[in-house]
């Protein structure tokens, strides 16, 4: 039988992570959380009143700002990067930070008007705490300068921030908990085009599970920004005969940013 010091220290444990699982979903209101009893048609305002949420949303904001000078400065990119990245850097809201060794943020200008979304870091990014500088990053580069850009001029990231064992496809429960950094992420660089690299990020921000395939080369729109969603770099290495298939979806993105010339 465990001790009462036993007792009372996995009871503290087990308080301190509900206390975090409940911050984590009155900050983003997500809508369910991984084995929770609340589907994702079951929204959370059927459980808080709009008002007490936005309280709680607010007081937390609030608090989690490293200091005064960043509320004051709430507007400014830098200052909520910075913030945004501080919450990312310590998350543990779902198993990988246990085996992550850097978190990997993005990369990037924060005026962007272009923003390209991955899967997720693999182990040159989980090393070098950057996205996309493996092979399938030297790919992007490419296509990138053949688009008359610089990867500075546009941002890099992806949707989970933390490496899957063994490279692994992202589980459903990682997805939901990093999604709302990203769209943070989004909301913060407001770009005019979002342009998904693989199924997990076309699937995550449309609701879709339609083959990228089938999605690829065609316009949706995302928190009213135009999203293009297109094959993987790494899927390019494997098959390069769709290379003319992502450069069409390129030039598209181009006409849009007025980068393209006939």
């Amino acid at each position: 039988m465990d001790s009462p010091e036993s007792f009372r220290e996995q009871l503290s444990e087990t308080i301190e992570q509900l206390k975090a699982r409940l911050e984590f979903e009155a900050y983003f209101a997500v809508d369910y959380l991984p084995g929770s009893s609340l589907g994702p048609d079951r929204q959370l305002d059927n459980q808080v009143g709009p008002d007490s949420k936005q309280q709680v949303v607010t007081d937390l904001k609030a608090d989690s700002l490293d200091s005064a000078e960043l509320i004051q400065s709430a507007d400014n990119k830098q200052a909520r990067i910075k913030s945004l990245y501080q919450k990312t850097r310590t998350c543990a809201f779902c198993d990988l930070h246990k085996t992550r060794t850097n978190v990997v943020f993005g990369d990037g200008s924060l005026d962007a008007e272009l923003v390209f979304i991955g899967e997720a870091p693999g182990h040159e990014e989980d090393i070098s705490a950057k996205p996309f500088v493996g092979l399938a990053g030297g790919l992007l580069t490419k296509i990138i300068n053949a688009m008359k850009f610089k990867r500075s001029d546009v941002y890099i990231t992806n949707l989970l921030r933390c490496r899957p064992p063994n490279n692994r496809n992202p589980l459903p429960e990682e997805v939901v908990c990093c999604k709302p950094y990203l769209i943070e992420l989004l909301e913060i660089i407001k770009p005019k085009v979002i342009c998904t690299l693989g199924k997990f990020a076309a699937h995550t921000l449309l609701n879709q599970t339609i083959p990228i395939s089938q999605l690829r080369g065609q316009w949706f729109e995302f928190k009213g920004i135009k999203l293009m969603p297109t094959f993987h770099p790494a899927y390019l290495l494997r098959n390069p005969q769709d290379k003319k298939l992502v450069w069409a979806d390129m030039k598209k993105i181009m006409d849009v940013l007025n980068k393209y010339e006939t």
